[in-house]
């Protein structure tokens, strides 16, 4: 990390607003008669560098600097750096960097879904309106949208809970998903992407010190933004870990055993579930989401449950269930008792509308006190952006039978939707090709999370340069090959294992080519280090 070092510049130098010439530095007291030899020793520090800045490494919060994000971590660093000196000309093994690294849709190739973007279009520039090229449901949308912004513009704020019509039109959404169980605006916070509301919530539910500090049960592997909240508010992670044999099942024994053990020296009151699973790709069954509200229920905690991949479901004999859904067929004791928090976004399914950071959360059965706690927080940053909350309200009110957009945006979405359940299928049938790669079956989400075999001798080069063996596996396949991949351990992972996350999200040639390059480099590295 480098470090900017504080100093004054050589030219007339500013001591409050007014300037310091050098008759006032050559004097040895001010109008009130004040030595200014300290004053002046200082500014000649700053001048030869030999003050220490007020922030460094060793002064600024302790806790940013165990954050970690693995996803946008030093392989990519490095990935970009290759993409530069291949534009600078430097011969390397491959033309060009794919970054599987993320699931960034749009980046990938992935067409923008034409009615998404038609009222947005409108939305960003009304004058649009008036031009005939755009459908009259199209318009209606971006009439209605504009109509509840401040000056007709989304330029404006907006609620800092989110634009009232589109907290309504989310609530209908969750209602039509969830095959009519009712959702109450008030309920719904729109945010900046979900990643902005779930660091929120586990603002407001982290508290305590020493063993009464707040403990968070995540699965393992995980999507390190929960890693990096809990570090960045010191917060205890508790790790549980999915079923690898199993395709990546949640087990309630292993939940239970993380619980009993934490309890020893924290105080657990929260589980962040990820169903579809990010990075490990697995569908959960309507039995296991209610086996964990069963379970949140007996032990009191709050269920956070991240379901961003809801539309993202391939494998044939899964579907998607909320938890909400699930906890309110359940019964009233557990939906009147059990506390939800749930995310969506439009950074995925089959929107992969990533940069306009669009997503709400639903909270369910939150006290009425807390409730206005978590108001007056999310006022502190104004509101999420209003681009966002539009194309989210297009997102969960979309063309409907008979208007003039339906049959295209339904074509759209089902061809995105099935080219990915494609790419899921061809990823696992090619990677368990190779010998020493393991890959389950993606049955939803955009990644796959194989196992891989690392020899001993590669795993003792890797610790000799303080890597993870995964993290030396993925560096040296991304400067031979250029493809970006994620090591497993920036998500976590059983000890003796390696994995790494790729997306699935390329086109299919160039994914078939992916792939097969890097099984050719498996069996190679394997070779090599054997």
């Amino acid at each position: 990390m480098s470090l900017f070092r504080l100093g004054v510049s050589s030219g007339a130098r500013v001591w409050g607003s007014a300037p310091l010439s050098a008759p006032l530095l050559s004097s040895s007291r001010s109008h009130s008669g004040t030595q200014l030899g300290k004053r002046e020793q200082n500014l000649r520090m700053c001048e030869n560098g030999a003050q220490q800045p007020i922030l460094t490494l060793e002064s600024m919060n302790p806790a940013i600097k165990k954050v970690e994000y693995a996803v946008r971590g030093p392989i990519v660093i490095r990935a970009v750096e290759l993409e530069k000196e291949l534009q600078q000309g430097v011969k390397k093994p491959f033309t060009e960097v794919i970054k599987a690294n993320i699931g960034d849709a749009h980046a990938m190739g992935q067409k923008p879904i034409t009615f998404l973007r038609q009222v947005s279009a409108i939305c960003l520039y009304p004058e649009l309106l008036n031009d005939n090229k755009f459908p009259n449901d199209v318009k209606q949308k971006a009439r209605r949208i504009l109509q509840a912004c401040g000056g007709n513009s989304i330029g404006s704020y907006s609620a800092s809970q989110g634009i009232e019509i589109v907290r309504q039109d989310v609530a209908k959404y969750i209602e039509r998903r969830d095959g009519g169980i009712p959702s109450n605006p008030d309920n719904i916070y729109l945010s900046t992407g979900a990643s902005d509301s779930i660091v929120t919530m586990l603002k407001l539910l982290v508290s305590g010190h020493g063993s009464s500090r707040t403990g968070v049960l995540i699965p393992i592997p995980q999507y390190p933004l929960y890693s990096a909240a809990l570090a960045e508010l010191e917060a205890v992670q508790v790790n549980y870990y999915l079923d690898e044999e199993n395709c990546w099942a949640l087990n309630i024994n292993e939940l239970r055993k993380a619980l009993n053990e934490a309890r020893k020296h924290c105080n657990p009151k929260v589980l962040c579930i990820i169903n579809p699973g990010n990075p490990t790709g697995q569908v959960q069954s309507r039995k296991c989401i209610e086996d964990v509200i069963r379970f949140a229920a007996e032990e009191n905690l709050f269920l956070m449950a991240d379901e961003v991949y809801q539309d993202n479901v391939y494998a044939k004999g899964c579907a998607f269930h909320s938890f909400k859904k699930v906890l309110f067929e359940m019964g009233p004791k557990y939906s009147d008792v059990v506390e939800l928090a749930s995310f969506h976004s439009t950074s995925k399914g089959f929107m992969g509308e990533c940069g306009f950071r669009g997503g709400y959360m639903e909270v369910i059965n939150m006290d009425s006190a807390v409730k206005q706690q978590l108001t007056k927080l999310v006022s502190v940053r104004l509101c999420p952006p209003v681009p966002g909350q539009a194309l989210l309200d297009v997102v969960v009110n979309p063309p409907q039978p008979g208007e003039p957009s339906y049959k295209q945006f339904m074509a759209e979405r089902q061809a995105v939707l099935d080219n990915l359940a494609e790419k899921a299928r061809l990823t696992e049938k090619i990677l368990n090709q190779a010998p020493g790669i393991q890959c389950n079956p993606v049955q939803g989400a955009m990644y796959s999370f194989p196992r891989i075999e690392i020899p001993e001798r590669a795993v003792k080069l890797a610790q000799a340069e303080g890597q993870a063996p995964d993290m030396f596996f993925c560096m040296k396949l991304l400067e031979e090959t250029g493809i970006c991949v994620v090591p497993g351990s920036g998500f976590g992972q059983r000890e003796g294992t390696h994995h790494f996350r790729m997306t699935i999200l390329p086109p299919t040639d160039k994914l078939k080519s992916l792939l097969e390059r890097l099984k050719d480099f498996h069996q190679k590295f394997i070779q090599e280090y054997s």
